[in-house]
């Protein structure tokens, strides 16, 4: 089996990992820890790929949700199989020893979340639209309606600021909304259009929330080798792209 090998962060002192796309079976565009059950994908692959993530964090099963960038946060406690019906939600908590709970991205920031002293924990998907509209205040929230007290974060591997443009209409919202953070902007090379600093912006609807928030500086858009990107398969021209995982579990 190809060794996997997830980044990792010291200030979660849980098993967890932010897996990148190698060491997996997925073969072509996918190649090859493809985990996106929602990709084009052969669906045998993907299944595998989980299952190694599973093994890598000497878990007992993987819970992951069908995200839509929504500010919806799932407390889980049962494998996917006790599951009546797919999650649909962008945060998931539990206190199960054993069920690792994992956010997909493939330029999102991942954000993995942890209170070892009460034994609980979290992994939210953050696009723009789910920081801004308040994810990460949601899921430190029900970490906290379950028992959490002092959270601590890890945001993960994201597009960077040097490869995140948007248009005029995106930096309206923020003026409207969240001014104080403007200096997130800088202007491009094209008239009208700012470079986004995405973690930055999730660390800090974090510090909102009351969360120590670390980021894990890694752009996935830049690092073709070792992260998938929505936005540089639309740049490409692909007919799709798989998605990365980070995942967390309490020790069993």
């Amino acid at each position: 089996m190809t060794m996997l090998s997830p980044l990792s962060h010291s200030a979660l002192d849980v098993p967890h990992g932010f897996f990148t796309r190698q060491g997996g079976v997925s073969g072509g565009i996918y190649a090859s820890l493809n985990v996106g059950l929602g990709s084009d994908d052969a669906r045998n692959d993907v299944l595998e790929n989980r299952a190694r993530i599973v093994q890598a964090l000497n878990a007992e099963a993987l819970v992951t949700a069908h995200q839509t960038h929504s500010t919806v946060t799932a407390f889980v406690d049962a494998p996917p199989e006790s599951l009546k019906a797919p999650l649909k939600a962008d945060a998931l908590v539990t206190k199960t020893p054993g069920l690792a709970i994992g956010a997909l991205a493939a330029d999102c920031a991942p954000v993995l979340l942890a209170d070892t002293a009460n034994g609980i924990i979290g992994a939210a998907h953050s696009g723009w639209r789910g920081a801004f509209d308040g994810i990460l205040a949601s899921v430190a929230q029900t970490m906290r309606a379950h028992g959490a007290a002092h959270i601590t974060a890890v945001i993960g591997p994201c597009i960077s600021k040097t490869a995140y443009e948007v248009g005029p209409e995106f930096i309206a919202r923020f003026e409207a909304d969240y001014a104080d953070d403007l200096d997130l902007f800088v202007p491009s090379d094209k008239a009208g259009h700012h470079m986004f600093d995405l973690p930055h912006f999730a660390q800090r609807q974090l510090m909102r929330a009351d969360v120590e928030a670390h980021i894990l500086a890694a752009c996935t858009y830049a690092d073709e080798d070792r992260f998938f990107s929505y936005r540089r398969t639309t740049h490409e021209g692909e007919p799709d792209y798989g998605r990365q995982i980070s995942a967390i579990c309490l020790t069993s």
